[in-house]
């Protein structure tokens, strides 16, 4: 089964909400819930899960990006995601998004049913670009200040706002220079990603201006450390209150796809935030 097209702002869903994108880690150490669906079985029975929740798309990624996490072999990477990919395909018409910076790991999830290409790394991989344009599938473009193992070391930013969207234009002018069109780019500023507390907020208060760059933009902030930080340092599970504040405040100011790991509560409450403004639940 194939999903619909999904392409650029003409896709953002006219309910008065943004899409959902529902995380499905297929690590055993990803930040909250790696472990959860290492188990192949597990990890096809939580797809089905979210999209019964609500999910518009299942994000499935095969390496951790948490802060600190260690890199993992291409072929590791393809042996956790790609029987998982190709699975609910054959069984769903969900949209899937494979979370990587490889181009080859794309490559190979769209050749498995992906639809959408989620890089952390803003195509900043050799080849990338070239691999964007060629399967011409929509793109996330995420920001991330240093690598997984280092960005949380010490973050630094003159101005974090103006920085991260100069940052995201660039890389999507150069996707575009290299072959990408206008309409397949998504944009994401990375909350979490190389970025202090002050960072997190200051993206957080300005999501705006990253909407105003004139891309659709992803936003995902579920279950981070930020929470913790303001909240007495609550574990991953116990983040769900201030996961929902981010994704509504997102939405609110006009994020077009919110990314998170409790989709059936999220999806509820940006039904009745869209209902108090008058939109379609």
């Amino acid at each position: 089964m194939k999903p619909t097209v999904f392409k650029g702002i003409g896709a953002v869903r006219r309910s008065g909400r943004p899409f959902v994108m529902g995380v499905l880690n297929a690590t055993p150490d990803s930040f909250s819930d790696g472990g959860d669906h290492f188990d192949f079985a597990a990890a096809v029975a939580r797809g089905h899960e979210m999209l019964a929740n609500g999910a518009d798309i299942i994000d499935i990624g095969g390496e951790s990006t948490r802060p600190g996490a260690v890199p993992v072999t291409e072929e590791d990477e393809l042996a956790r995601i790609i029987p998982l990919i190709k699975t609910l395909r054959e069984e769903t018409a969900a949209r899937i998004s494979v979370d990587t910076f490889k181009p080859n790991v794309a490559r190979k999830a769209v050749e498995a049913g992906a639809d959408i290409w989620n890089d952390v790394q803003a195509l900043r991989a050799e080849g990338a670009v070239e691999t964007a344009a060629e399967l011409g599938v929509p793109v996330i473009l995420m920001h991330m200040q240093g690598t997984p193992a280092t960005m949380q070391a010490a973050p630094e930013y003159d101005n974090v706002v103006d920085e991260v969207c100069e940052f995201l234009t660039e890389r999507a002018d150069i996707a575009m220079a290299g072959g990408v069109t206008a309409d397949s780019i998504w944009l994401d500023p990375g909350i979490g990603f190389g970025k202090t507390l002050d960072h997190n907020l200051a993206l957080m208060r300005d999501i705006d201006q990253v909407i105003g760059l004139g891309y659709p933009v992803l936003f995902g902030a579920s279950r981070k450390r930020f929470i913790a930080a303001i909240d007495d340092g609550v574990e991953e599970t116990e983040r769900l209150g201030g996961s929902l504040a981010a994704a509504l405040r997102a939405a609110q100011d006009g994020a077009s796809m919110v990314r998170v790991h409790d989709v059936r509560v999220t999806v509820q409450a940006l039904k009745v935030q869209a209902a108090i403004r008058g939109g379609k639940a």
